[in-house]
């Protein structure tokens, strides 16, 4: 016998990215696959977690080309990436690939 569940997956995912450090290693965790329909997915999950309307809005994008930078097929250019992120919060880092 399994006890109900009161939250989704989805439901805490989406409630735990609203912070900022945890939507950081969200996000750092994905880059590491270079997987990029995987960053985008993530990419996705952190806007939907703030509100991909609210996040196009900070991001001065308009929501159509926020939902077809950040779809499965989409290819976001870095100022796209950069405004999306910055609108949820973050901003792009470079580090050394090998400590």
């Amino acid at each position: 016998m399994t006890a109900p569940r009161d939250k989704s997956y989805e439901d805490s995912l989406l409630q735990s990215l609203q912070d900022p450090a945890e939507a950081a290693a969200y996000i750092d965790a994905v880059l590491e696959t270079g997987d990029q329909a995987a960053l985008l997915l993530a990419l996705r999950q952190v806007a939907g977690a703030h509100g991909m309307a609210e996040v196009a809005r900070r991001a001065e994008l308009g929501e159509k080309t926020l939902f077809k930078s950040l779809a499965e097929e989409g290819n976001p250019t870095l100022a796209t990436l950069t405004s999306v992120l910055n609108a949820v919060g973050l901003r792009l880092t470079v580090t050394p690939a090998h400590s």
